[in-house]
């Protein structure tokens, strides 16, 4: 498959970039407010245009030197406009041209790429007439005048970039069968899911999450070796979920590092946007690594947090984060994983790393246990196996009887992977207690390897649907 171009969308802060990424998704997904430097980090996503045309969109932070923060985001920015094929550089048609505008603008024509200046918020003929013509001093090859936010005068700027993205070479999906038909249709259709099935199966999904100021960014700049998140001392720094893809082990592992999370009370403005985010980005995830401060140890909202991935059913690895500061001997570490075990008993089966983003201290031994779980996480038991622990489990303990009636279980198979799930079947569904779920939980675990991975038992009549409540 050829290399997809690559579109950064740059522009000072709070001129429209977000909403421009958003227009070309078709679909709200950066973040957009009134609030200047909304957007402070770098996200991509691919993009279809004109029915067959593909390319990978950058949005950028806004360009500014007022604080060390947005020189960060300012630094990341123009990175990744050295890295694209083609810029976009938006400007707000509502005011005058800014001096910093015209250097900003006239330093990435030095790249010599295709660049457009994009004067949004043309909302009507009366912007248009007022400013919009003080900006062709800039020089610019194409000039467009637009209103992102009410879809106007979009077409010449879809025709411009349709010169520069290349037409999807359209691939032949079909088989090619001899001419004795000697493949059936089952064979295709076999051939064609074991294709899907390996190709899923090489993605893996990890979001980073945790409280703020726990060092997420660090962790995901670790992992990349180069500074891709803006990371800052002031708690917040990370709105939009921010996702980075490696290949390791071959495999590709998408990152995704979320907004840091507040006590309720304390999430203001965007940042309850950003909430919402990360609730739909571990709804995706395969797993998620928690990180806690180690400086400051297991909060009551790490608890909450820690709920979360409960409540989605992750693969989950507990990481401790900011470790550099302690002595790294046995005494503290046994002391620290004793408090975390106590606070978050839900988590048990979840294995837990000390580190330090900051130094790079045993980073790089997440990855592989990133591997190892998300192997456990879609790992299929078969039912004669699991049959034989259900046999040995019911032989050391019988289930208790309900209303002196006999709960009677008659075999067990594994429905589903991602995570695994499994069906104890009985005559009495609702008499299998949670502790005899638990029970039989910690035999499965003893005998099979679940480390890192939930669990999920249910009891089901013969007969009944999987997908049955």
């Amino acid at each position: 498959m050829p290399k997809l171009k690559k579109v950064a969308i740059l522009g000072r802060p709070n001129v429209g970039k977000s909403s421009l990424f958003n227009r070309l998704l078709r679909q709200r997904d950066a973040i957009t407010s009134d609030v200047v430097g909304t957007t402070r980090d770098i996200k991509k996503r691919l993009v279809t245009i004109s029915g067959n045309r593909d390319f990978e969109v950058i949005d950028t932070g806004g360009i500014d030197d007022s604080t060390e923060m947005f020189a960060t985001v300012k630094k990341l920015s123009l990175r990744a406009a050295d890295e694209a094929d083609i810029i976009i550089y938006l400007v707000d048609g509502k005011n005058i041209p800014e001096e910093e505008d015209r250097e900003l603008f006239y330093q990435l024509q030095n790249l010599n790429k295709p660049i457009a200046l994009v004067v949004n918020k043309i909302d009507n003929d009366k912007d248009e007439s007022i400013r919009y013509w003080d900006f062709l001093e800039f020089g610019a090859d194409r000039t467009f005048p637009m209103s992102v936010s009410h879809n106007r005068y979009m077409n010449d700027f879809y025709a411009w970039l349709d010169e520069y993205i290349p037409e999807r070479e359209e691939e032949n999906k079909g088989l090619e069968l001899q001419e004795d038909n000697e493949l059936s249709f089952e064979d295709i259709v076999n051939m064609v899911q074991v294709d899907e099935v390996e190709e899923e199966d090489k993605d893996i999904k990890v979001a980073i999450i945790g409280r703020v100021n726990t060092g997420k960014s660090s962790l995901l700049n670790a992992f990349l070796n180069e500074e891709r998140v803006v990371v800052s001392p002031v708690a917040g720094t990370t709105i939009d979920p921010v996702d980075e893809a490696l290949e390791y082990q071959d495999r590709k592992i998408t990152f995704v590092d979320t907004a840091g999370i507040r006590r309720r009370g304390k999430i203001l403005g965007i940042e309850k946007y950003a909430f919402g985010r990360t609730e739909e980005m571990l709804e995706e995830a395969d797993i998620a690594l928690l990180i806690i401060d180690a400086t400051v140890g297991v909060l009551e909202l790490d608890e909450r947090i820690a709920n979360l991935i409960e409540k989605h059913k992750l693969g989950c690895m507990i990481v401790l984060n900011k470790w550099d500061i302690h002595k790294d001997d046995e005494a503290t570490y046994t002391k620290a994983v004793e408090d975390i075990r106590d606070q978050l008993k839900f988590l048990h089966y979840a294995p837990l790393i000390t580190i330090s983003a900051k130094t790079g201290l045993r980073v790089h031994k997440i990855l592989d246990e990133i591997v190892t779980i998300y192997e456990r996480y879609k790992q299929r038991i078969p039912t004669s196996t699991l049959n034989e622990v259900l046999k040995y489990a019911i032989s050391r303990h019988h289930p208790p009887t309900v209303n002196g009636g006999v709960v009677s279980i008659k075999f067990a198979t594994q429905y589903e992977t991602k995570p695994p799930k499994i069906a104890i079947i009985t005559n009495r569904p609702d008499g299998i207690h949670f502790s005899y779920k638990r029970y039989l939980s910690n035999i499965f675990r003893e005998k099979f390897d679940f480390v890192g991975v939930p669990l999920d038992i249910e009891g089901r009549k013969r007969g009944q649907r999987m997908d049955d409540d």
